[in-house]
Formats: C-alpha cells, structure tokens, sequence
C-alpha cells in the first residue's frame, strides 16, 4: 500500500544539496549511481501478501443493513455532536439516504486494509461507519477540517490483542488527540514486556484515500494480536544447526510474509543471535524513494521504541506507509518500518537521511524515554543532541558543585578528627547535595536554554555545546575510502564551532541566573573531560564515557581517582572509578525499596561508588590491582540482570577498539593507551560474573576474557570461589590468631559474638575454623545466645549445610540460652525480659552482649557508627568487648572506631582483616592473564566435575600467600603500635599503613628499578605461585603478561614485603639493602 501526502512539515534543519556525500555505517552514497552500487535493493512488491477478503462484499452489506437499523433506532433521540468514541458512537446518525453512500465510501474510498475488514465483525464496522460520520459533521459545525477527529479503538478482554484507528498526518508526530499518545499506549500495554510466551504482533497502515473529500487526513490503522506459536514447533529443514525462521515464527506471520521478507528476516535472527545489540539494515525498493527500515534485537532489550521510532523520522519528514512489528519464539524482535519522503520536503533527501536515521535510531534504542527528543517537534533537538543533552542532565546532576565556598569555610573551622565534628560535616554535605541542584531543576535550565537571541541569529545553547562535544568526539571519514561525511557531520557545520573559552564567554553573557550558569558550565566540564565515547558507535545498548578525574574537586574527593567511566541506559545509570591504572573491584547493583529510596540512591550513587573504590585502595595495598569499584543504580522495576549486561557491553566498547564497520567502529581516543579493567562480584551481581566473562569473549577479548571477571564458577569457567575455600576467613583468622599469639591466651577459653551467620560465607568459615565459646550469633533470621556457650557441633552442621540460625536445634541450648527469630512476636526469654518485636530485637542485637571477642562476619554498613557506639560501653564507660576484628566491610565507621580504641579496644579494621577475598581475586586475575586460552581450558575448567592437580595445588598457594600477608600486615601493625607505646591507633596505623604501600607502589612503577632485568626477573619468580612458573616458564609469563600489570606486580610485591619487613618509618638505607637482594 503506498499514498501521497500532501502536506509538508517545517525543516529540522538546513536544506542539503542531494548530491552531496554522506557516509553512515554500513553503507555510503555519493550519488545516485554509487548509491544503487551500495544499498542493499530489493523489488518493488510487498514485503507481505496482501489479504484479500473473500467476503467482503457480503459484509458490506451487512454493515449498510446494520447502520440503516442503528440509524431508524436513534432518529428520535436528541443529535449530540461530539467527539466520538466507540463506545458511544450510537449517539450520532447518518441520514437515511447517505447510508449506501457512506458505507460504500468507507470500504472502497478510504483506502483501508483488508486486514481490517477480515479481523472486524459488521456490528463493530458499522459503529465505525456512524462515527466517523459523525466526526464529520463536529468538524463542519466547528468551521475547521483540521478538528476532524476520529479515535476508534477496541481491546479484547481476554488480552488475544486490540485495533487502534485514529486520524493521522502523515509525517507529523501528533501533540494532542489519539495520536499523541496511541503509539505509547501500544509500546506499554503490547510491546515493552515482550517474552516467547507472551508476546504480540502488530501491523499498522496508513489509509490511501482520505477521510473525506474536503480533509486531508487519513486513517491510520493498528491491528495487535497475541503470537500464536505452534506446539511442538515444526522440523527444521536446516543440517547446519542455525535457527530456522520456520521453526519459531508465529503462524499468521508465516501466512503473511513472503519468500524475500523471510530471507530479509532469517539473516537479521541470525545475527541478532550473534550479537548483544540491535541489528538494524535498510534496504531500497526499485523504481520508487521508498526504503524500507529493518531492526532486530532481542526482546526486552528496549522499551517504547517502536513509539519513539516515529518521532525519529518524524524530524527528517519522512512518513510510513506500513510499520510491522514480528515476534519470534526464540525471543527476537524485528521491527519492519516502510518509509517515503513527504512531498515538497525541505529535509535532506531519503536517499542520505535513511541512514542517519538508522544511525540515530541507535541512540533511540539506548535511550527511547528521553524527554529532550520527546519534545522534539517544539525544541528542534536531532536525536543526537537530544541525546547529549540528556547525558549532560545526568552528568549535572552528579557533579554540579554543590558544597561551595560556605561549606569550605565550615570545614576549615571544624575538626574533622573530632567525631562529632565529622558527622556534623556529613550531615551538612549531605543537605547540600540534596537540596541545591535536584534533577528536575537541572531538567528545567536545559529547556529554558534550548534557545537564546544574540545579535541576529538564534542560537541554541544546548546546540552549541553538542557541537563542541561534537567537533571532538565524531569520528572522521576514513580519507583512503574518498567517502564524504555523513549527514549528522554536515549538520555540525551550519552552526558556528567556538572553542572551549569563547563558548563560555557567550554562555556567561547570556545566562544572568548563577545556577543555570552552574548547570550548563558543567556542560562545558563534560565536554573537556571526555576521553572516549560510544557515543558514536553504529550500534550499542548503553552509553558510555571514559572521563578524566581532574574535575573533581578536592574538597569532596581528596584522592583523586586514576580513571572513571559512566555509564547511561534507559533503565539504568552507573559508574566505575579506579585508582591506579591496574585495579580490581566488585560491581554493585545498588536497588531502590520504593521511589524516594530510588531519589536518595540517585543523588548519591557516584559518591557511594567512590567511597567503595577507595575503600577498596585500602584493602588491596598488597597485590598488584589498585582499589576500583563499580555501581549501578536501576531505575524502580527494571530488571538488575539486563542492567548489568548493558553496563558490562557499553563498558566493552571502550575497552576493545572496533573493527567491523556498521557495528563496532574505530572511536576517538583521546586517552591513547589500552585499558584493562577486572571485575568482580559485590551485591547483586555474584551469579553474573560467568555472563560478563563469556561477553567478552565474543566480543574478541581473545587475551583477557579469563581475567575479566572474578568469582567465576569453578566448574564451568575455572573461578575460585572464596566461600568454598575460605579465602576471606584465612585473612580474619590470621588477626585472631594474632591476638591469641601476642597476648598468651588460649582459643577454648575465650567467648565470642559473631554477626553474620552459618548460611554466609564469612559466618560459615569463621564458625568452621574457630574453637572458641561462641555466646551469640546474629544473622537474618534472628538472634542465636547461649552464656554457655552455643553448642558447637550444632554450629557445624548449620555451617556445612549453610543455614542460618533459624534452623538451630533448640535442644542443644542450656536452660539460659534462647533462638529469636526475625518473624516472633511477644517472646519470653530465660532472664524473663519480652521481646516484642524479633526483627527489632534483631536490628540492636550487637549492642546487648558482652565478650572477649566480636567478629562481625556480615551486617548493615555502618551499623555502629558515632550515634550508636556508646551502646557498646556499660555505664562505667568499660567496652563490652576486649578484641574486635572486623570481617565485614564497613560494619564500623571510622569515627566509632576510634571511640572504642581510645577505651583500649584492640580493633583491626576491616581493610586489614579481610583482605584474604582481594588476594584470591587477584591471583585469580594472574592465572587468567598467564595461561593462553586452551590451557586454561586445560588446566582450570573442571573435568567431569573435578578440578585438575594444578588447580588444586594453584589454590592451595593462594591459601598460603593470604595467611603470609595477612600475617605480615598484623605484625607491621602491631609492631608499630607497640613502638609508639600505644599513642596511635591501630585504625589510624592500618590506614597510613596502608596509604605508605599504595605510595611506595605508584613510585616503584614510574621508577627505572623495574626496567633492571635482574631485578625484575628475581621479583616476578617470587611473586607469580610456583605452579604457575613451572607450569608456563618464567620466560614465557613475562612475554604474555601485559607490561602495565608486570610494573604493578612488581611495585607491589617490592613495596609491601619491604614496609612488612621493616616497618612504615624504614630509612632509604634499609630500602637499600632490601633492594640489593631482590635479583637473588
């Protein structure tokens, strides 16, 4: 079906000479002649059999009989003119003698699909039939054709699918009535949450004729119906093992489409398969400007995109005939979009614009939602502008200097040592944060400076410094290829590129309000500190920006980071933040309870991440990786999984440079280097890491997929779980030992409370190593106690099955010991005290018992902090513990630390204690970077569900080098705690200490001592497992190992077994000696 709109819309831009070149990732068109080399061609006949109806002229006249009866039924009701709806299209009438005339208009003038008068009943057509007459007569009472408005819909109550009619003008995105909103209606109620059980097809026409002779408006029809997929599918008739079409399409689709559209279709399934992102391929019809737009992916990878796809050709005044939307049981989408320039158009000809489209509708695919292009039609924003806007809105929101020069001047006069001066600091700066900038201000300076009149010219701010974004970050055509630049390039030259300065000086004339200046200055900072984008990239699910940290302000941020990314999809925003080129973290999905939850957790998302990573500095002081970490933060109900898979693949793209044209392409890169980035597990993303490696081996990380990710499954990918090793107890267990050893007590005599239970990793481990007189275990589900001391063989069982304490024999408990769980109520224990409420009871447990020893194991971050530790004294001010080593991770603030070492507490911090993870992470990463891929398919991957002799003899190494460093550290510490004669604390040693190997390392690796070969060699035998080295050769790691992690290897086994040997105020003459050595 084609038609021939008539009415124009208003430019989005410049008028472009159609000769002109224009390159767009799969093809390039420099006139019409190459342009027919180039594209890919296909007939002129319909991508789908067009129904023929064989009962139409039967239903014909049942309809006119129906609406001649509706008609004699109504003549003596009142005439309401009114915009008419279905359900109350019997309001209106058609005079007896028009009734032939209107009918017959409606089936052969109007121009509707056949599919429309198959899928519909006489009685529902004939309500159509009144009101669109009806429509009719409201509009010549109203003296105004363009108020002729038909809105027809019916949704099938058993959810089998629905019909939308509505008036429609062609190429024009519809700002009020039925149109404005029936494309999204469709994209939420059919479309977003598509899976192979539930999922929908839909077909969408545009009326040939008009509604009437005087409008030109036409009809545009949408038929929804349920897939129907057979049962059992039928047989392939393919031998190579690739999808066939046949065997997972629905069966009205298959009856539908021909020979050609299922060829076009099987290859887009294929590669959809391939590949993580959207496949999108045009294609020219022979003999007309019609293109036809073909777009894959899989299902749930976007959400109104269909929707947001109008609005995208829309702007370069193009409009669809057709518009096809094809599910498959395999979970793969195409989108099949018939599109035709509107006559008289003032846009770049289709034959250039189709492919900027197809550039443009991957951005769309990133981000379908955004409210900068929403609008479009009023801001005259192309996608891509749109798009950086959007960025810059997020990048805003995080960075806007929000503290100011009051807030220094506080802090200057406030003691930052002073516990109670600190918290009134955090709770300043978090208000601060909370309160100046929100999004929906910055949101607001972004529309109110779309435009600006200067001199003569209109000038768009926004425009203005997406060009200076632009004129960095667009990749260049390749010149030996002699193509032209593409259509978005030539766009960038209508308006006037200004450098970084005279583009502030404008925006600083112009913008008298301080904090929009703030807002679109941040802009400007975005722009400068970009390294490299995605921006750009053919095809991509997420956006991603690797930023150079120098804007962030010392006053926030003292430690300046060594690189950061961020990271935008639709339903998600993240970071990454390393602080030393090779580094290791975990990656957090940090999820929101409810929407104000969510609005906390998105103001402090990047200063939550950046706590994490310099924590993580702090802990990884004795391994080559430096402390990074990474966050995301989903949007309420999205779903974590397919947040973290984008974030992972949009993190790729800056990682591994492109090569395929089309698809993943050759980027600006400002940074010039290769970047190595390890991931590793942390809440939410644990059962993720095998995905995340295995992406990146198809991505073609050929030599660092096997590091890529740590916390791998053992069996399948070779991981080394820390939970089934106790690589993170071994650390704990050292400090306790440590304790034991120095001060001559005995193990068994010795009563400890625990938080984190027999279920966990930490709790199980500690519960398994351990033979103290456990009083209290603390965990989920509720609160274990026994002053006896908690029956230890009932421990064990708990610990090796793993379950929580809820599960506790409560026989084996003495007459003053008691189980509360989380769920009781009114529960009376021995000592006859009520317990209301057990999760309460819970939530404050750690503060009621008193023992030698507390290890907490798991727990809350920050569950004792500067307002609550004082709990944790009697009334003489006595500590209810001796000895804390803390297992989990920020359990304790710094603050309530130092409260309780300053009552002589003996506490190691959790950067000390439970640094036995990040070792086994970090050897983890070695194996992966040393072995080539089939030995490490060899020699750590399971064979029939047993590790191999050197897995096994691997892993004992690592339990060795984690209680050699955790023992080494303790004994640093407390050597020099005991040589201040108890003035510093060991929190505030363990940090220095800490901060003195981290700077000890960046030294050594800018220093020549590494470039000494003897030396080098020396170190690297030493440092690499024994297994490894006999294994591979010593010769052979140091040609595959890549040079960056060698010098950080080095720098890092240097530095700390020379600080753990002699102290943190060791002279240059003791380095000397040590240094000496090294080439032994």
């Amino acid at each position: 079906m084609s038609s021939t709109p008539s009415q124009p819309r208003p430019s989005p831009g410049v008028l472009l000479d159609p000769n002109t070149t224009h390159l767009n990732g799969h093809f390039a068109v420099t006139s019409r002649t190459s342009s027919e080399a180039s594209l890919q061609r296909v007939k002129n006949l319909p991508g789908y059999t067009t129904p023929v109806f064989k009962g139409k002229e039967e239903q014909r006249a049942k309809v006119q009989a129906d609406v001649a009866a509706k008609v004699l039924r109504y003549t003596s009701l009142e005439v309401k003119l009114c915009s008419l709806r279905i359900a109350s299209c019997s309001q209106g009438f058609i005079p007896r003698e028009l009734v032939a005339n209107e009918v017959n208009w409606f089936y052969s003038q109007l121009g509707i699909d056949d599919t429309y008068f198959q899928n519909e009943s006489p009685s529902v057509i004939s309500d159509h039939v009144i009101a669109l007459f009806g429509a009719k007569v409201l509009a010549y009472t109203k003296h105004d054709l363009n108020k002729l408005v038909i809105d027809l819909e019916k949704i099938d109550e058993k959810g089998n699918g629905a019909t939308f009619i509505h008036t429609s003008l062609p190429g024009l995105t519809s700002t009020e009535g039925p149109g404005a909103t029936c494309e999204s209606r469709i994209d939420s109620l059919y479309l977003d949450n598509s899976t192979p059980s539930n999922c929908y097809r839909l077909e969408t026409f545009r009326s040939t004729g008009s509604i009437s002779a005087t409008a030109s408006q036409q009809l545009r029809c949408y038929f929804v119906t349920k897939c129907n997929f057979p049962s059992p599918p039928p047989p392939s008739t393919r031998t190579d093992g690739r999808t066939d079409i046949r065997t997972v399409s629905d069966t009205a689709f298959l009856e539908k489409a021909t020979p050609h559209t299922l060829e076009v279709y099987q290859k887009i399934i294929w590669q959809v398969e391939s590949r993580y992102g959207p496949v999108m391929e045009v294609f020219e019809v022979e003999g007309t400007r019609e293109r036809r737009l073909v777009i894959g992916y899989k299902m749930g990878g976007t959400s109104r995109f269909f929707s947001a796809l109008s609005n995208l050709y829309h702007f370069y005044q193009l409009y669809s005939a057709r518009k096809y939307v094809e599910q498959f049981s395999n979970g793969i989408t195409i989108i099949s979009l018939y599109l035709n320039p509107m006559p008289g158009s003032t846009a770049a000809p289709i034959e250039h614009s189709i492919f900027q489209v197809m550039k443009e509708a991957s951005l769309l695919y990133c981000l379908p939602d955004n409210p900068f292009f929403l609008d479009s039609v009023n801001s005259g924003h192309a996608v891509q502008e749109a798009t950086y806007a959007y960025c810059g809105w997020v990048f805003a929101q995080h960075f806007c200097n929000r503290l100011g020069p009051a807030y220094l001047h506080l802090k200057n006069i406030l003691d930052e040592s002073n516990p109670s001066h600190a918290e009134v600091l955090n709770d300043i700066k978090r208000r601060f944060r909370e309160e100046t900038f929100t999004r929906e201000s910055i949101a607001q300076v972004i529309h109110a400076h779309s435009e600006i009149d200067l001199a003569l010219i209109s000038l768009q701010q926004i425009r203005l410094l997406y060009v200076n974004f632009a004129m960095v970050h667009y990749p260049a055509a390749d010149e030996a290829s002699q193509l032209g630049p593409t259509l978005s390039y030539q766009r960038l030259q209508t308006t006037q590129p200004l450098s970084d300065s005279e583009l502030y000086d404008k925006i600083r004339r112009t913008v008298l309000n301080k904090q929009d200046l703030q807002v679109l200055e941040s802009f400007l900072i975005f722009n400068k500190h970009i390294l490299k984008t995605n921006f750009y990239q053919p095809t991509k699910v997420a956006l991603s920006f690797r930023l150079a940290p120098e804007f962030l302000p010392e006053i926030e941020y003292p430690n300046k980071p060594f690189g950061m990314f961020i990271i935008i999809g639709n339903e998600f925003r993240g970071f990454h933040i390393r602080f030393r080129d090779v580094a290791r973290g975990g990656i957090r999905i940090v999820m929101s309870r409810n929407k104000e939850n969510y609005s906390i957790n998105q103001r402090m998302l990047f200063d939550e991440n950046y706590g994490l990573a310099a924590t993580q500095s702090l802990k990884n002081k004795d391994i080559p990786e430096g402390g990074a970490k990474g966050t995301i933060l989903p949007s309420l109900g999205a779903p974590p999984r397919r947040c973290f898979e984008k974030y992972v693949d949009a993190v790729i793209d800056l990682l591994i440079p492109g090569q395929s044209p089309g698809i993943k392409e050759r980027l600006i890169d400002l940074y010039g280097k290769p970047e190595l980035l390890f991931f590793g597990p942390d809440e939410g993303t644990a059962d993720m890491m095998d995905w995340a490696a295995l992406h990146a081996r198809d991505r073609g990380a050929e030599t660092w997929w096997k590091s890529f990710t740590t916390g791998k499954s053992a069996e399948l990918l070779g991981g080394i779980p820390h939970d089934t090793y106790g690589m993170t107890s071994l650390s704990i267990r050292q400090y306790v030992l440590g304790i034991y050893k120095q001060l001559g007590l005995r193990e068994k005599d010795i009563t400890k409370v625990q938080t984190g239970g027999p279920d966990g990793d930490l709790g199980s481990n500690e519960i398994l190593l351990s033979s103290d007189k456990t009083i209290a275990i603390i965990d989920g589900s509720g609160v274990l106690a026994d002053p006896a001391g908690i029956n230890r063989e009932e421990l064990i069982r708990l610990a090796k099955c793993r379950l929580t304490v809820a599960h506790f024999d409560k026989t084996k408990l003495s007459k003053d010991g008691y189980l509360v769980k989380v769920e009781e109520q009114d529960i009376k224990l021995p000592s006859g005290e009520i317990v209301l409420d057990g999760t309460d009871f819970r939530n404050g447990a750690h503060f009621r018992f008193k023992a030698d020893l507390f290890v907490p194991c798991g727990g809350r971050p920050e569950a004792v902090n500067i307002s609550n530790v004082a709990a944790l004294t009697d009334t003489e001010g006595k500590p209810h513990f001796k000895y804390i080593v803390e297992g989990a991770n920020l359990f304790f603030t710094q603050q309530a630390r130092l409260h309780l070492e300053k009552r002589k507490v003996i506490l190691f911090k959790d950067s000390s204690a439970n640094k036995g993870g990040v070792t086994s992470s970090s050897l983890e990463v070695l194996v992966g970077l040393a072995l080539s891929t089939q030995e490490y398919l060899d020699l750590m991957i399971f064979k029939d569900g047993k590790p191999s002799d050197f897995y096994q003899n691997y892993v004992k190494e690592i339990q060795a080098k984690i209680s050699e460093n955790a023992a080494a550290e303790f004994h640093c510490i407390w050597r020099e705690h005991a040589r201040l004669q108890g003035a510093k604390p060991r929190t505030q040693i363990s940090d220095e200490l800490s901060m003195k190997l981290n700077n000890l390392q960046a030294e050594l690796e800018l220093s020549d001592l590494f470039n000494d070969v003897p030396s080098r060699r020396g170190v690297m035998k030493r440092a690499i497992p024994t297994t490894l080295v006999d294994q591979v050769g010593l010769d052979t790691l140091l040609e595959r190992l890549p040079e960056t992690y060698q010098r950080a290897l080095f720098s890092s086994w240097v530095a700390s077994h020379y600080i753990y040997k002699y102290g943190v105020n060791s002279s240059s003459v003791d380095f000397f000696h040590f240094a000496r050595d090294l080439s032994r």
